[in-house]
């Protein structure tokens, strides 16, 4: 029998499958889709063109992951941007990020913002460090019963308590402030002009369904710094191949550890036997036992759609059938003849900016008058766009001379309001996001020889983002920590005993960092220990 099946092969699973087979055990990977990886794929979207298809930069993934995987040694290299960001702003004006520039672009819109550039930075690496240090922990687990199931909790919860307290006041103040406030009102404070808080208040509205001045979006913000691309903290990078060549590498660094990994493969059931999971069917019909089952899913969808609802507590499914998604996301894909020329700062020679990450969207107002027209009208008219090249990194993406684009554009309501299909507006709102850049590098719209689109419901159709939720379920308070994906439940193993969720829906959250699998793995292996000793040491 096996010990263990993974549902869904997506990076968080593949790190799952990698650890336990690691530590002795027999691990079977099925995937719905032809080819490993969820949404952390390279495919052929035009003929010649090849790009990632969701997740597209890399910076979350985690180091020690990195390493214990040997992802180098099956293939994977990651390259640094030449620059952070580029901001166009208007015809003649725009900031730049990065590579030693950002003081004194700041410095054109407000002198007083760029001396406060290293005080901001120091503020926020304090806080991305402590989050560094939770990434690969498990949350303190709210349990109830006898003193001896909650001591291991409290001990936990102790030892965080500790690490709180060595922060100062000040340090605490600020990390509090961090977890409750708006991206805008966490901005404000800090700088004047416009353009550098469009530049950092970006990252808190990726893949968060929101305006930059809701409650709570100055943590999503943190959660995009607290990577980092070889050593480097808090940078963002490409991975050579696209981002199929970490999952690529993760598989091969899995199979190389005995773990079967079986494609075009969906689970349809979770069987149960006495209470317990004991295995799976899949969409062929065929049964699969194992001893553990790991879900590698959405929480929303694994206990919705696969498991018994009868086999749940009626709180547990209540709030689970609750559980927040949705990411207001539209990704695009784009085939170019030429890379774009920006009226601010012309010339289609591939220069440092073209190997940025291009935001559009020159000030946190802007932002929130998105989200707010995609509440009302269902997408926004004035779209946030953010546009990455990757083959002015990467020539192996396109044919010599041309380019691949990717749009990550933002805010589209993940249900629109009228009740319409997405289906019936995809189109549409793909030229309106081509529009959209052209409206800043007028040769753009012209340039483009093919495109590949993702609504919210193809994102959902295609990969099993509920929503188009890119991180499987919002990163708001109530859903962070010891609370994912609900209290009682955020040690990675759920109310039926046997059954495990290894996905972006537990701690800490999403983005490609390969933290959830690890930690997953940390506490199925902790149980089977018990139960079913290895067959050799982790």
């Amino acid at each position: 029998m096996r010990d263990a099946i993974i549902i869904g092969g997506g990076h968080n699973g593949l790190v799952c499958a990698f650890y336990l087979a690691r530590a002795g055990l027999k691990v079977t990977v099925l995937e719905q889709r032809g080819v490993v990886g969820g949404a952390a794929v390279t495919e052929e979207f035009h003929p010649g063109f090849r790009n990632s298809v969701a997740a597209y930069t890399v910076s979350l993934l985690n180091p020690k992951v990195i390493q214990d995987m040997n992802l180098a040694g099956h293939g994977l290299r990651v390259v640094e941007r030449p620059l952070s960001n580029f901001l166009p702003l208007d015809e003649s004006r725009y900031l730049k990020l990065g590579a030693g520039t950002t003081r004194a672009e700041v410095a054109k819109f407000s002198p007083r913002d760029a001396d406060r550039l290293d005080a901001y930075a120091s503020q926020l690496d304090a806080a991305a460090d402590l989050l560094r240090e939770l990434v690969l922990q498990t949350p303190p687990n709210l349990v109830q019963g006898s003193w001896l199931t909650a001591l291991p909790e409290l001990i936990k919860a102790g030892k965080l308590g500790n690490r709180m307290r060595s922060l100062s006041l000040a340090a605490q103040r600020d990390l509090l402030d961090l977890f409750t406030k708006s991206a805008g009102d966490y901005l404000d404070g800090w700088f004047e002009s416009a353009p550098i808080k469009a530049a950092y208040g970006f990252d808190s509205v990726v893949g968060n369904y929101a305006s930059p001045y809701t409650p709570g979006s100055a943590y999503v913000l943190l959660h995009h710094v607290f990577g980092e691309v070889n050593g480097k903290k808090g940078a963002w990078g490409h991975a050579i191949g696209g981002m199929g060549a970490i999952t690529q590498a993760m598989a091969k660094a899995a199979q190389a550890e005995g773990v079967e990994i079986r494609t075009a493969c969906a689970v349809d059931e979770v069987l149960l036997d006495k209470g317990r999971a004991s295995g799976v069917v899949t969409a062929r019909g065929e049964r699969l036992d194992a001893r553990v089952l790991v879900s590698n899913l959405n929480p929303r969808l694994l206990y919705t759609r696969l498991v018994d609802p009868a086999a749940l507590p009626g709180e547990f499914l209540r709030r689970i059938e609750a559980w927040r998604c949705g990411s207001g996301t539209f990704r695009m894909n784009v085939a170019l003849s030429e890379l774009p020329s920006f009226t601010c700062l012309p010339g289609t020679e591939a220069a440092e900016h073209h190997g940025s990450g291009i935001i559009i969207a020159p000030s946190l107002q802007y932002m929130e008058r998105a989200y707010m027209d995609a509440r009302t009208h269902g997408w926004s008219r004035e779209p946030i766009v953010e546009l990455l090249i990757p083959s002015t990194l990467d020539p192996t993406l396109a044919p010599a001379g041309q380019h691949v684009a990717s749009l990550f554009c933002q805010h589209v309501a993940p249900q629109l309001p009228d009740g319409s299909s997405w289906d019936s507006h995809r189109e549409h709102v793909a030229d309106l996001m081509i529009d959209t850049v052209n409206r800043h590098a007028p040769n753009f719209k012209r340039s483009v020889l093919g495109r590949q689109i993702m609504s919210p419901l193809d994102l959902e159709r295609t990969f099993g983002l509920v929503g188009g939720d890119i991180f499987h379920g919002a990163l708001g308070l109530d859903q962070l920590f010891a609370a994912r994906p609900m209290l009682g439940h955020a040690d990675y193993r759920g109310p039926i005993p046997g059954l495990y969720t290894c996905g972006a829906g537990t701690h800490p959250g999403g983005g490609v960092t390969g933290a959830p699998g690890h930690n997953a793995a940390r506490e199925v292996l902790r149980d089977f220990a018990r139960k079913h000793p290895p067959r050799r040491a982790a």
